[in-house]
């Protein structure tokens, strides 16, 4: 049975995407079976796995609407060595579309049941914004990963999301619940960062991760060429704790 985990954050600009790129490729390469699903319009995650968004004969889009299955619209990242269910701008006319349908928050939860066993882990892109597509993945999902930056307004944005995880898994998710904070795009030398870290660690205790994505420029450059950070240089820093981090979700999920 697959784990699904959201990769959210109400604040926008914290590296989800990097998070859930690094992470899907990192996973791949440690033997797991994985999916990257994208829920953002921009199709950010698609094209750093390696995927041309605007080449896609079939995506989330698709698939949200029942207009075909994950099976048939998901696609190799070659580069990643996983599974790609893209995204482009189609999606965005999904919100609206997806209003008058049944059972419109858990469309992507039914799709994803039909290739369960397929995967050992499905990572879900979301956009920043609370929006129909976010709470596809909140009630698909068995829990939230939320990378942040240790700065002050990253507190306030965590508040917001807790609160919302609260209510899905109050009115819709009752599965859903937060799997671990993830400080991504860490700099030691910054007093307030380490400030921060602490404060973190004294309030969610054993959620905050034990690993640390420092601020690392492979890490930001490795989209452009279409790869995965840990494929791009396998050697960065920010590569390394990428590594470290899928290790460390397998040994969570473990004792889930």
């Amino acid at each position: 049975m697959a784990k699904i985990f959201c990769v959210a954050n109400q604040k926008g600009g914290v590296g989800k995407t990097t998070t859930t790129v690094n992470l899907a490729a990192g996973l791949a390469k440690i033997g797991q079976r994985v999916l990257l699903v994208d829920l953002d319009p921009q199709g950010n995650a698609t094209m750093g796995s390696g995927v041309d968004k605007r080449a896609l004969q079939r995506s989330v889009y698709d698939v949200l609407l029942g207009e075909c299955g994950v099976a048939e619209a998901a696609c190799a990242s070659e580069a990643g060595g996983y599974q790609v269910l893209g995204a482009n701008r189609e999606l965005a006319g999904a919100e609206i579309e997806l209003v008058g349908l049944e059972q419109r928050e858990n469309r992507l939860k039914a799709a994803l049941a039909q290739v369960d066993a397929q995967f050992d882990f499905v990572l879900i892109d979301c956009p920043p914004s609370l929006s129909l597509l976010t709470l596809n993945g909140l009630c698909a999902a068995h829990g939230v990963v939320v990378p942040m930056q240790c700065e002050y307004f990253a507190l306030e944005g965590v508040t917001d999301l807790v609160n919302t995880i609260k209510q899905v898994h109050a009115n819709l998710n009752p599965d859903l619940q937060i799997i671990g904070l993830l400080r991504v795009m860490f700099d030691p030398r910054i007093t307030l960062q380490n400030q921060v870290s602490e404060q973190l660690k004294e309030h969610f205790g054993d959620k905050v991760f034990d690993t640390v994505i420092p601020r690392n420029v492979r890490l930001a450059e490795a989209p452009s060429y279409g790869l995965p950070g840990v494929v791009f240089d396998a050697n960065a820093r920010g590569s390394q704790a990428f590594i470290a981090f899928a290790q460390e979700m397998v040994q969570r999920v473990r004792r889930m």
